[in-house]
């Protein structure tokens, strides 16, 4: 796939890369990965440029807003005790020219360059991927078997169980009771996640948030006005 880099002042460098989806030069910018440019296949690099350097106020604008979030994340090295559910998080600096991560067991092993830093925004978005796979690998060991267990005790059916990279939202049920659960579910305690598989449970009943709804989820979950608020304490983006 053909990409250029260029640089503009007061942002740093920005990806650009063609791509057979884009129909207009689409320009994105996420927290640890920058900024980064779809281009039709049809339009020049040069011809890109042109219009990226038009928008760079903006850009900056955006970067900026960007960067106030990042500041809510978790640096991720040697000196953090960081574990996910089941997996704890260890550094090894080698003699090696890139980043590897690899996860066994009970371990997200990272081994990187000894003369990098490992708080280098590269290194960062590679760290925070894997921990992510840690979270779907795990995801996909409990809730299926935790939904099946609640479906049997609240008498529910439902039909088939995705897992997901959502980041929008924590689960959601379809006309068809297929359940999607996000698998940042796995950062939740316990009695959260069976409150996000109990409210998607619900849905296989009632497919709104009326007054029934609200009661049967209150029924099964015991207190379903007190969960709901201490989810609001959760973002599925900060970690």
């Amino acid at each position: 796939m053909q990409t250029k880099t260029i640089y503009i002042n007061g942002v740093g460098n920005v990806c650009l890369k063609k791509s057979n989806k884009a129909r207009n030069v689409s320009i994105t910018i996420k927290p640890f990965e920058g900024v980064r440019v779809s281009v039709p296949r049809t339009l020049s690099f040069i011809a890109a440029e042109k219009i990226v350097f038009k928008k760079q106020d903006w850009i900056k604008t955006h970067l900026s807003k960007i960067e106030k979030i990042e500041e809510k994340f978790t640096v991720f090295d040697e000196s953090i005790n960081f574990k996910t559910r089941n997996h704890i998080l260890q550094f090894e600096p080698r003699e090696v020219d890139l980043i590897r991560v690899k996860i066994s067991k009970n371990i997200i092993n990272v081994i990187y360059p000894e003369d990098e830093d490992i708080r280098n925004i590269k290194y960062q978005v590679v760290i925070r991927k894997a921990i992510e796979e840690a979270w779907r690998i795990e995801a996909k060991q409990f809730i299926p078997d935790r939904v099946k267990q609640l479906a049997e005790i609240h008498s529910f059916r439902y039909n088939s169980i995705y897992i997901k990279n959502i980041k929008s939202r924590w689960g959601s049920c379809s006309h068809q009771d297929n359940l999607n659960f996000t698998l940042h579910l796995m950062r939740l305690p316990d009695y959260l996640i069976d409150y996000v598989i109990l409210h998607e449970l619900c849905h296989t009943v009632h497919k709104n948030h009326g007054k029934e709804f609200w009661a049967l989820l209150n029924k099964v979950s015991g207190d379903a006005k007190a969960l709901r608020k201490e989810m609001r304490n959760w973002e599925i983006r900060i970690y």
